[in-house]
């Protein structure tokens, strides 16, 4: 088994492969000014983005939970993989050839088992790709023609198709050095009575990718009347496919979901398809599940939460359509994106309206959306007889305390002129009255949501706890510490201007303990005057001399967050030197004249005036340092 790898590698790994290329690989980064990007952060929900990337330093950091570090530690991350996978996922990306140490390079060396199941799907996929064009593959070309999909449609797509014997695959992989233990692992293969036979036999097949591209799972649709499996299988849940976590055709959707800030959610993986094929490239789908919060979370980092976003599903007009629009609707107000709703007629599915009406058809009806939550109201007041005064009451009822639960107020008024419309009540004040009272009374219980019919108004108000944000290290209230985290972002980020002033500077004239501890890291690390030649390398020496996790996030949080000056020249470094360096002679001139105070009258003489001259010492230095700036350091 090879050892670890050698460490000028894992330093090319990180210079070749740019951090923003990568991290854009699961979110839209926009422009955040100084040369950094910005988006939401993948490792919590946030409404606006807190989550910053530094090209030029090849670091990321978010200010609202504190994940952050370089290219390597965003992948083990957000990919949960050890730091040799990750290594050795970007040098494979970067076409890096890796050398290990205690043995040199062994191409078949034990690599991690997340590696090894994607590169056994990744085969899987070409695999049943040649497969389509075999002779017993006949039926699955047939059953894709027959939805008006070609050869360069399947190629397109990754469609293969899986042999029906029993073992196929799990031959063919073990002929590639894949164990039986990784071919069970990874879900390609099950457990016989003589050993691992194929999970997938005689089907079409669907390679499902991550939002990078990678292969890590497959959907598969039944064929063969004597087939006596479910119409579509799909992998089970494993170590690198978790069904709530991937949505088909994202990998090919993402640039353009990013792009036009919208998305199209359909049933499968044929609906996808037929989209994209028809112009609709946004078009995405779920795998074997309801569209939810983990979904979710997807989307609003390719939409960034922007003001024009929108979410569109696309559900067939019966009542297993319905049932799937209302219960998307109980996700609506995780997304701050608009949210509609577009019913195919007819019952067909975006892949038979295409068969039947065409290409124009398909982007027709993404065009004639409606607003979910209309929808969903529609299909709430439908069970209630709206011609009779009961019928509307009961009907209000039931919908207001759905409308009261909307967060936006503006919207929220909005939407009880709406119902009032729907409902045909001609007092539409009556309806919007109604709807702010159960909204006021909501809040009143804690925010608990919002009262139903019949529910008496609680007595008093009940205080919810406070929420408490995850924040910076530090309260920057105090001028010393805003001055403080400043210098040391100057001297992490533009080294060059304040060395090698900075590096005479000592721990004790930082009074925050954390930027103490910051700035001896930076001398442990060689001083700020090694990085003034190159920045990228020297940050990197930085955080490898952080002595625990707290201060090699503070150190990546500083080289990431902007410089408050708007012109970051000599002469804004020389201001936040001189503003330390003078509050630190203040607070010793204040220590000073305390040891004079104490020493009293009858202190030794001697004694005394060594106190003195240092006290006069330090007042001119002071009074330099105020008259000169920093001439005076």
């Amino acid at each position: 088994m090879a050892g670890r790898i050698n460490d000028d590698d894992v330093k090319a790994v990180r210079d070749a492969v740019p951090i923003d290329a990568v991290v854009s690989e699961y979110l839209q980064l926009r422009n955040a000014g100084g040369g950094n990007l910005k988006g939401l952060c993948p490792f919590h929900d946030e409404k606006s983005p807190s989550f910053q990337v530094s090209p030029s330093k090849g670091l990321f950091h978010c200010f609202g939970c504190q994940e952050g570090g370089d290219t390597i530690a965003f992948v083990m991350k957000i990919d949960h993989l050890s730091f040799s996978e990750t290594v050795e996922r970007l040098a494979a990306q970067a076409g890096i050839t890796l050398r290990y140490e205690e043995g040199g390079y062994n191409p078949t060396h034990q690599r991690g088992e997340r590696i090894r199941l994607v590169e056994a799907h990744k085969i899987a996929a070409e695999f049943y790709v040649e497969q389509l064009d075999g002779p017993e593959a006949e039926i699955g070309r047939k059953f894709l023609a027959e939805r008006g999909f070609d050869q360069a449609a399947a190629q397109h797509f990754g469609v293969g198709y899986s042999p029906a014997g029993w073992d196929h695959l799990t031959r063919y992989l073990r002929g590639k050095g894949f164990s039986d233990k990784e071919l069970v692992l990874s879900g390609l293969s099950q457990e016989g009575r003589r050993g691992p036979i194929d999970r997938f036999r005689g089907r079409l097949m669907w390679p499902i990718r991550d939002i990078t591209g990678e292969v890590v799972g497959f959907g598969a649709r039944k064929l063969r009347d004597d087939d006596n499996g479910p119409k579509y299988l799909n992998t089970p849940e494993t170590a690198i496919y978790k069904k709530s976590h991937v949505l088909y055709g994202i990998d090919l959707a993402k640039k353009e979901i990013a792009r036009t800030s919208r998305a199209v959610v359909v049933e499968g993986y044929t609906d996808v398809m037929a989209c994209h094929l028809a112009g609709v490239t946004t078009a995405i789908a779920t795998c074997g599940t309801a569209f939810g919060g983990d979904h979710i979370k997807i989307l609003r980092r390719l939409l960034m939460d922007n003001a024009t976003a929108e979410v569109i599903f696309t559900f067939d007009g019966d009542a297993a359509g319905q049932k799937a629009a209302l219960r998307a609707f109980e996700d609506d107000q995780k997304f701050a994106a608009e949210t509609s709703i577009a019913i195919t007629p007819g019952g067909m599915d975006p892949c038979e309206l295409r068969l039947a009406e065409g290409d124009a058809s398909v982007q027709k009806l993404v065009e004639t959306r409606t607003p979910l939550f209309e929808f969903a109201i529609r299909q709430m007041v439908a069970r209630h007889n709206l011609e009779t005064p009961a019928g509307r009451a009961a009907a209000l009822d039931e919908a207001a305390p759905v409308v009261a639960a909307i967060k936006n107020v503006a919207i929220q008024h909005e939407s009880a002129v709406q119902l009032a419309g729907i409902l045909g009540i001609l007092d539409t004040q009556f309806v919007v009255k109604r709807v702010a009272q159960l909204a006021r009374w909501a809040r009143e219980r804690g925010g608990r949501g919002p009262e139903r019919p019949g529910s008496p108004r609680p007595q008093q108000q009940v205080q919810a706890p406070p929420q408490h944000a995850a924040g910076p290290a530090l309260n920057l209230r105090s001028p010393a510490h805003r001055t403080e985290r400043e210098l040391l972002k100057l001297a992490l980020q533009y080294p060059a201007l304040v060395s090698p002033a900075f590096d005479a500077y000592g721990v004790d004239e930082f009074t925050a303990p954390p930027y103490a501890a910051v700035r001896q890291t930076i001398e442990d690390a060689g001083g700020a005057e090694q990085g003034a030649g190159d920045t990228s390398g020297y940050l990197a020496r930085v955080r490898d001399a952080a002595p625990n996790d707290t201060v090699r996030a503070l150190v990546t949080e500083l080289a990431v967050e902007a410089v408050h000056g708007r012109i970051v020249d000599e002469a804004y470094a020389g201001e936040q030197l001189v503003q330390v360096r003078l509050r630190a002679v203040d607070r010793r001139i204040r220590d000073v004249q305390g040891t004079m105070a104490r020493l009293g009258s009858n202190a030794d003489p001697e004694r005394y005036a060594a106190v003195a001259n240092e006290l006069w010492v330090l007042q001119q230095y002071g009074q330099s340092l105020r008259n000169q700036g920093a001439a005076a350091l």
